[in-house]
């Protein structure tokens, strides 16, 4: 957990950055990974020697892999086109066997081919990281648990991108449990519909969608903050210059998010964010070349 004294706006709260892009393999998605697959292994619907097939936009996939070297599964990652590059060279590196799928088609298009693909591989598994509550209960279980210790408090505001809505979901249930008034803003990028807009495409990866998965509970929703490709993007390259993070487009739309929410509170009051992937995910697809 980092204080972003240098980035955070001048006499508003303090904002507190998880920094996730620290985890093995490189984002937050490594925790929603190891989450679905324990508790598939302890209900017995992952045998050992099987096969895991995940749709990914490419970091639970990437965390998916490392388990596979660890545990000895195949894994099979179904993927947008839109979203080829480093994250897909990464999993093919770590062993993982990549399918693309049209870019059109989005990533309900990606589910569904990998269903199609687990119903011809018996004994299978599909961790289905957008419905499987396994996904928020090991952020409640360990970030959130994280989040109160390394603070030494529960935070005033959580403002928490979301994809799956994994973390956002364990974060926020864990918190609005002990103190009922932390806020909970949701952060999504211009083009996702959570915040009442029309679907449509966007630079910003990881965060947003075009429908409510299961695993994001809408009831704890205070705000939905959406932030544009262009204000994502600035407050990446403001994390580098002045806080030294090198971060990707979807923490830098939480960083923006969360400066926002901060100016609003009193100095004692602490924000809490999280730094889901870093820079490097990104490089050579076209949004960092400006910056």
């Amino acid at each position: 957990m980092l204080r972003l004294n240098r980035y955070a706006a001048a006499g508003g709260g303090g904002i507190y950055a998880k920094l996730e892009f620290l985890n093995p393999g490189g984002s937050v998605k490594d925790r929603a990974a190891l989450g679905m697959v324990d508790a598939a292994e302890a209900e017995g619907r992952l045998r050992p020697g099987a096969t895991i097939i995940e749709p990914t936009a490419g970091n639970t996939g990437v965390g998916l892999a490392l388990i596979g070297i660890s545990r000895g599964y195949r894994v099979i990652l179904v993927v947008p086109e839109k979203f080829v590059g480093p994250k897909t060279v990464v999993m093919k590196v770590l062993g993982a066997e990549v399918i693309l799928t049209p870019t059109e088609a989005g990533i309900q298009g990606a589910i569904a081919k990998a269903q199609e693909i687990a119903a011809g591989v018996p004994g299978s598994f599909v961790p289905q990281q957008f419905e499987n509550p396994a996904n928020p209960e090991f952020h409640y279980r360990t970030t959130a648990v994280e989040v109160e210790e390394q603070l030494g408090r529960i935070p005033d505001a959580i403002v928490i991108g979301a994809g799956t809505g994994g973390t956002f979901t364990g974060l926020a249930r864990y918190f609005k449990e002990r103190e009922p008034r932390t806020r909970a803003v949701l952060v999504e990028p211009q083009g996702s519909i959570w915040g009442g807009g029309k679907p449509g495409p966007h630079k910003v990866e990881g965060i947003g969608n075009s429908f409510w998965p299961g695993a994001l509970d809408r009831s704890l929703v205070d705000e939905v903050r959406t932030v544009t490709d262009n204000n994502a993007f600035a407050a990446v390259r403001e994390l580098a210059r002045r806080e030294g993070l090198l971060v990707g487009g979807s923490s830098g739309a939480a960083a923006h998010a969360a400066r926002e929410v901060a100016r609003d509170l009193p100095s004692s009051a602490a924000v809490v964010t999280v730094m889901a992937d870093g820079f490097e995910r990104y490089l050579g697809k076209g949004v960092f070349e400006n910056l």
